[in-house]
């Protein structure tokens, strides 16, 4: 896609902002309640979902039908809606349910706008801490309070400098599980479970590596945009694109990020 005009930019970014706006009052509702609606989308295993997530959704979709109607939606709790714009809302109303269920606050709500090739724009919003990291147009920011930041990315040449975070001590499939262990032997610190908020800590400066299995396309456009303006890499394990999910590696300095991909091949 072209270089989008500055009054679109400035549009695009008033939708996304109201969409993380609508999402806050009705996470918090359920969040560190007894009554959340719990329900496990699988047969066997557990994959919760619960009424703050399709509720958040439904909202984002009301929006987005107002003042986006034929820009397509993708969307983890309903089905996909094909657009006329080349634009894609990529929605995931809570990321990190289960930490929602447990009352940790490491779940975020994830907004991600896909031109066709990954995300052109992306936001990472913490209702609880009520921390917001965005990304977009060559900027990324952080901002709470009232106030807000620029954010960047740290510099980390060598693994043994690293910081890493995973969601899953697990990873994915034991191979994929054995490839991780490979990098965090090499790695300063690893730590575990904060979902998407690792990747808004990457972005921000904080640590160094996030590697996970896996994934699907609306877990992480909304993070890859916040820290690709914040000059980091996302890519899958062998390098490529990584915006429809899977096998996927976020760095902060493209030094970690090579000696990393060559210990996950």
């Amino acid at each position: 896609m072209s270089e989008l005009p500055h009054t679109l930019k400035a549009e695009l970014w008033d939708v996304a902002y109201a969409l993380a706006d609508a999402a806050r009052p009705i996470a918090l509702q359920y969040f560190r309640k007894s009554d959340q609606g719990l329900e496990n989308k699988l047969d066997q295993g557990f994959d919760p979902v619960t009424i703050a997530d399709k509720s958040i959704e439904s909202e984002m979709r009301r929006i987005l039908q107002a003042r986006r109607p034929d820009d397509g939606i993708m969307g983890e709790e309903y089905a996909d809606v094909a657009g006329t714009t080349g634009l894609t809302w990529v929605l995931d109303p809570i990321d990190g349910t289960r930490a929602f269920i447990s009352g940790t606050p490491t779940w975020g709500v994830l907004i991600g706008l896909d031109a066709g090739q990954g995300p052109i724009l992306g936001v990472v919003d913490q209702p609880f801490t009520g921390e917001r990291f965005s990304g977009g147009f060559g900027s990324a920011s952080w901002s709470h309070r009232g106030q807000a930041h620029d954010i960047a990315v740290r510099d980390c040449e060598k693994l043994s400098e690293a910081v890493l975070f995973t969601t899953f001590p697990e990873v994915g499939t034991f191979s994929e599980g054995a490839a991780f262990h490979r990098v965090a032997k090499q790695c300063k610190l690893t730590r575990y479970g904060t979902d998407c908020y690792a990747y808004a800590l990457l972005a921000a400066g904080q640590i160094d590596l996030v590697i996970e299995a896996g994934l699907n396309a609306f877990d992480i456009q909304g993070p890859m945009a916040v820290i690709q303006n914040a000059g980091g890499i996302v890519s899958n394990w062998q390098g490529g694109p990584a915006h429809m999910g899977g096998q996927i590696i976020a760095a902060g300095d493209a030094r970690a990020h090579a000696a990393a991909l060559d210990l996950l091949k």
